[in-house]
């Protein structure tokens, strides 16, 4: 029993989780998790976990009830004397407040951090934080993956012709030079600015998309505003055809029925956010990371390094 590997999910983490234990031929750890009438949480592990090394699966979104539900679990797993915990945070909810942009306002991407600290985590594994400098946010290591490799696998098989990647705001530059490197394809850069949170406004766009299929890259797909207008900047330029690849998708509002009505012919998005029936649409395809954590957790177990899966 000792230094055993025991994977258990939260909420948001069990679809995930489901497949990242069928990729590690393991059981999922056994665990309740129950409500009170007022939405209070209550968890119980139904097996002893006294010095095992525990990985809790859990998504922060909607951030404020799952992750509550992960302090919670983290907690229970320390008081059961767990050797070594591991928050596994697929999406890590509260990353866009990194930082004090306005006179007043809370860093909360910090205070999350400090809060899963307390809470008894050892350690965090995650995937494409929103700001990279997050990960100096917290005071216990951090393992950050990304889902590059399989989404650039995807759109590489895909075989789009006349393809040009296309960074939906200067923030996100880096990232999607980074696909056009491993894609062996032109980049753009669509300009905006953004006069509120949630709100984007298109300005112009630097490189050549006439005549071509666009990609977009993303992080995160909320409210897709930012996506759709691009996407618009794009066919207004002379575009031919939009794409999308993005690893966390909210899908908050009205983003389905804005989708729907895109003129996008794929959005591809991954699993690290459970999507419901209401968020999907003949547009969305999901493709899983299942491997990727899977074997991200294989090595932390076994003490090994993780960024050989990025090589």
């Amino acid at each position: 029993m000792s230094n055993s590997l025991k994977i258990f999910a939260g909420t948001s983490g069990k679809k995930l989780a489901e497949k990242i234990v069928d990729y590690l031929d393991i059981p999922l750890g056994d665990s309740t998790i129950k409500y009170f009438s007022d939405g209070e949480s209550w968890v119980k592990y139904n097996e002893n976990i006294r010095g095992c090394d525990v990985f809790i699966i859990q998504s922060t979104n909607s951030p404020s009830d799952n992750l509550m539900e992960l302090l919670i679990m983290i907690d229970a797993a320390r008081r059961a004397s767990a050797k070594r915990i591991t928050a596994v945070i697929p999406y890590f909810g509260y990353a866009r407040q990194d930082r004090k942009d306005q006179p007043r306002v809370a860093i909360t991407a910090k205070l999350v951090a400090n809060l899963i600290a307390t809470a008894g985590a050892d350690r965090v594994l995650t995937m494409d934080l929103h700001a990279s400098q997050i990960q100096g946010f917290f005071d216990i290591p951090l393992d950050h993956l990304y889902s590059a490799p399989i989404l650039v696998d995807y759109f590489r098989n895909r075989g789009i012709e006349d393809l040009v990647v296309l960074s939906p705001d200067i923030g996100g530059v880096k990232i999607a030079r980074a696909y056009a490197k491993r894609l062996h394809v032109p980049l753009a850069i669509a300009d905006k600015r953004r006069p509120a949170p949630n709100i984007a406004e298109m300005m112009k766009l630097i490189g050549t998309v006439e005549n071509k299929n666009i990609l977009i890259i993303d992080d995160i797909v909320d409210t897709a505003g930012t996506m759709i207008q691009a996407g618009e900047a794009a066919f207004q330029e002379g575009a031919k055809g939009a794409y999308a690849g993005c690893t966390h998708p909210i899908l908050s509002g009205n983003a389905i029925e804005r989708l729907k009505k895109s003129k996008f012919t794929e959005i591809v998005v991954t699993d690290t956010i459970p999507l419901i029936k209401n968020k999907m649409t003949d547009k969305i395809k999901v493709i899983s990371v299942a491997s990727l954590f899977g074997n991200a957790i294989q090595r932390i177990h076994n003490e090994e390094s993780i960024s050989i899966l990025f090589d």
